[in-house]
């Protein structure tokens, strides 16, 4: 059974979406993806600065964005809003099929976390890129072309809806519940 919500319904998920902390909040969810379509939800993982998070395909799947096909060193990471996939996805357990890697209720618009801002999470430190984050095809399998629209939408691009790139700058254990906090932005 497909759970897709249509526009209006979505739409109506947007002001709570808004509300979301600036400054400080939790990992609510890591998902490691270990090959292509497969997940696993982890309590606890390791980030590693040269391949992403341990167990997880970036550093082996690769990416057509590099002119050797190598994996991408500034789309180690996919962060989506918490509350948007909640809302999205209506069930917890669907989601880890957005393909993110990490699920985290803080404001990713470029307002709040612009390219070179620092966030502190367990042990770890990240960092966000520039490299936008889209919806795609199967995106629009699992959550429907509504949602792909509404995330593409302009205010959908403009509050990062379906998620942000980062890179890891320092290595650390991450942990379900851990407190992410925003450190700073390099100028």
């Amino acid at each position: 059974m497909k759970l897709h919500l249509t526009t209006k319904q979505l739409e109506v998920g947007l002001d709570h979406i808004k509300q979301s902390p600036t400054n400080t909040t939790f990992l609510e969810m890591i998902v490691c993806r270990p090959d292509v379509g497969k997940r696993k939800i982890l309590q606890q993982g390791f980030l590693n600065k040269e391949k992403g998070l341990i167990g997880d395909n970036w550093s082996t799947r690769g990416s057509s964005k590099t002119a050797d096909g190598s994996s991408h060193p500034e789309m180690q990471l996919n962060i989506m809003n918490s509350r948007c996939i909640a809302h999205i996805a209506q069930r917890k357990e669907r989601w880890q099929l957005a393909g993110d890697q990490l699920f985290v209720d803080i404001n990713l618009s470029d307002d709040n976390l612009p390219a070179g801002t620092q966030l502190s999470l367990g042990e770890a430190i990240i960092e966000i890129t520039a490299i936008p984050h889209n919806g795609c095809k199967k995106f629009t399998e699992r959550f429907g072309l509504d949602a792909v629209k509404f995330v593409n939408s302009p205010i959908g691009k403009k509050l990062h809806l379906r998620g942000i790139n980062a890179k890891i700058v320092k290595s650390g254990t991450i942990k379900v519940g851990d407190i992410v906090k925003k450190m700073s932005s390099v100028d």
